[in-house]
């Protein structure tokens, strides 16, 4: 009997002074204001993070060395609402030919002004157990830290 081993989704939030649509805005089409330069998987270091706004469009960084790094693709794309995507990304840190887990990102309005941004990384155990568990402990402590850099973009607007 084949047993699959499940791993817990990294679930963390941040609440932002900004209606859903900016919130989801700077989280999509502004990621290059608030993503780390010093997070990317090519090569040579990002120069510039992308998300294309569409299903199946690419979450993508230009690197010095001209060439294109894909992270995930475009699962769901509702604005204002939520945005999922592939992490093509392994336990490693290198770039994957197939989506090896996903994020999901939702804006949930708290008011007029205020969104609650809600991440979940999940499917972990796409990976296996020992990267999977690995990937996991990685992006729970990472998550935390790019929510507060994202916030931060969201306050200068």
């Amino acid at each position: 009997m084949n047993r699959t081993v499940t791993i817990a989704p990294v679930r963390k939030s941040v609440v932002v002074n900004a209606d859903p649509a900016l919130a989801f805005e700077v989280f999509t089409s502004r990621i290059d204001m608030w993503w780390p330069k010093s997070h990317g998987i090519g090569r040579t270091p990002v120069t510039e993070s992308i998300i294309e706004p569409a299903v199946g469009g690419r979450w993508y960084a230009r690197c010095e060395d001209g060439t294109e790094v894909t992270n995930g693709h475009v699962i769901v794309w509702e604005p204002a609402k939520r945005v999922v995507f592939s992490w093509e990304i392994t336990a490693q840190w290198k770039p994957a030919s197939t989506a090896l887990s996903e994020v999901e990102v939702r804006f949930v309005a708290e008011g007029p002004e205020r969104t609650r941004v809600e991440v979940e990384h999940r499917h972990f155990e796409r990976m296996g157990p020992t990267d999977g568990e690995k990937m996991r402990k990685g992006v729970d402590g990472g998550w935390p830290g790019l929510l507060a850099l994202y916030a931060k973009a969201v306050e200068r607007k």
